[in-house]
């Protein structure tokens, strides 16, 4: 771990106002979880972040299910552990299968448009923009909100990919 969870007795204002977004029962050390009480060492960027983030989750136009499919894909993308777990269990609250999630990891999908999709995050992670087949197949689908907040989706998590993997944040621990 190279940057770990800010102590308990460091949580001070800056650190509440960052969470402000945050359910109240979370907003503290035991129920934070590795990752926010990891970021609010730098309660300002936190802040920022969360609000960019809680859109992602929460408020985009992207259905949830196909969300959750590319959140695994980056996680998986990136071996990102801390990402792969918490993903899982709210993909699986989406509607993804085992199968689904199992399928994800070799870049394979039994639907044409899950497929499709998985196809777009590799393209987006691996060349930093869509390929014109893909951004007019999903286009056929998708309105240009959706097709803006799937990019936003796959940078945003990808983001955190990174940080979550260069800080060291461990996933939680299972008792």
């Amino acid at each position: 771990m190279r940057l770990p969870p800010l102590p308990a007795d460091e949580w001070d204002d800056a650190v509440l106002g960052a969470l402000r977004m945050m359910p109240e029962e979370r907003r503290n050390p035991a129920a934070a979880g590795n990752a926010i009480s990891t970021f609010v060492n730098h309660p300002d960027l936190t802040r920022s972040y969360l609000t960019f983030s809680f859109y992602l989750l929460t408020r985009s136009t992207l259905p949830p299910r196909l969300r959750e499919l590319a959140v695994l894909r980056i996680a998986h993308l990136t071996s990102c552990a801390y990402e792969w777990d918490e993903h899982v269990a709210i993909g699986q609250k989406e509607g993804l299968t085992v199968d689904d999630i199992a399928a994800l990891q070799l870049g394979e999908a039994a639907d044409p448009f899950d497929a499709l999709v998985l196809t777009a995050v590799d393209e987006l992670v691996t060349n930093t923009r869509l390929s014109d087949e893909s951004w007019g197949a999903l286009g056929e689908r998708w309105d240009k909100r959706q097709l803006m907040d799937f990019v936003f989706t796959v940078g945003g998590y990808h983001m955190l990919a990174m940080a979550l993997n260069t800080f060291g944040v461990e996933p939680k621990k299972e008792n």
